[in-house]
């Protein structure tokens, strides 16, 4: 089974969304605390909703799980679900930092299947269908774009930042912050840098469009136990992520397996 259609109406819908949220950006937005005292902003909530309007009109039988959404058990019965994470990088948006993205997929039994990753400050949409590649742009990506002799680069979390865990992958990498999870796997599935590790928990909103990306990239991606990622799952929450590009080097992959069980 194909799907093209669902990303040709995702690929619609998610460039509507990145124009509202560009809108806002210039225009004010209003911020608040959520209950875990990370903050959503009116633009967040926008996306969400143009997201969730769009793509259930089209597909109305399909489950959704989204950051900005109630979650319930309802999703648990589909077989599809749309995975939303309509800003990723809220704090970098509310910065005018052009490092957050909107990141939507489409799971099916537990695989994602059709996934995007935009980019409205920069014009930058990747996204993917199970095997038919990774697309920029609508053109296809190619990882000999990028040198391989280049130095190694991770994006880490904050915890990875500081102290030990970025001391250990100088040897072997240069390390730079993660403000947005979804846009550092964009970036590691296009080859523009070599892994991406966290260790503190992330949701399957974070990492479903991501997790697409790389696979079609030729990459790999596990979560912080080195297990194998499900999606639709009761509890959406990993302990980390460990992703790596088709041009990370052995010894790079191998710290990240080393760093992922000192985490533990």
């Amino acid at each position: 089974m194909g799907w093209d259609l669902e990303l040709r109406i995702l690929n619609d819908a998610i460039r509507i969304a990145g124009a509202e949220a560009m809108r806002l950006a210039s225009e004010g937005f209003e911020i608040h605390t959520k209950s875990d005292r990370s903050p959503v902003t009116s633009a967040d909530l926008a996306v969400n909703e143009i997201l969730r309007s769009r793509l259930l009109a089209a597909f109305p039988l399909d489950g959704w799980l989204s950051e900005e959404s109630p979650d319930g058990p309802a999703r648990l019965e589909k077989a599809r679900v749309w995975i939303i994470d309509p800003i990723d990088g809220t704090k970098a948006f509310i910065r005018r930092e052009p490092e957050f993205c909107i990141s939507v997929a489409l799971v099916d039994k537990g695989r994602p299947v059709a996934a995007a990753i935009f980019n409205p400050s920069t014009d930058e949409l990747f996204a993917a269908t199970r095997g038919g590649g990774l697309h920029l742009n609508h053109k296809p990506v190619s990882q000999q774009e990028h040198p391989i002799d280049r130095q190694p680069v991770i994006a880490l979390s904050p915890w990875g930042q500081d102290g030990g865990p970025s001391k250990s992958v100088e040897a072997h990498a240069t390390s730079r912050p993660m403000r947005s999870i979804a846009w550092a796997l964009a970036l590691a599935a296009s080859g523009r840098i070599h892994a991406v590790a966290t260790f503190e928990p992330e949701n399957e909103w974070d990492v479903a469009a991501g997790a697409l990306l790389i696979e079609e990239a030729g990459g790999t991606m596990q979560d912080g136990s080195g297990r194998i990622l499900a999606f639709n799952r009761p509890d959406p929450r990993y302990c980390g992520i460990i992703a790596t590009s088709p041009l990370c080097p052995a010894p790079v992959m191998q710290q990240l397996r080393a760093l992922s069980r000192m985490s533990k």
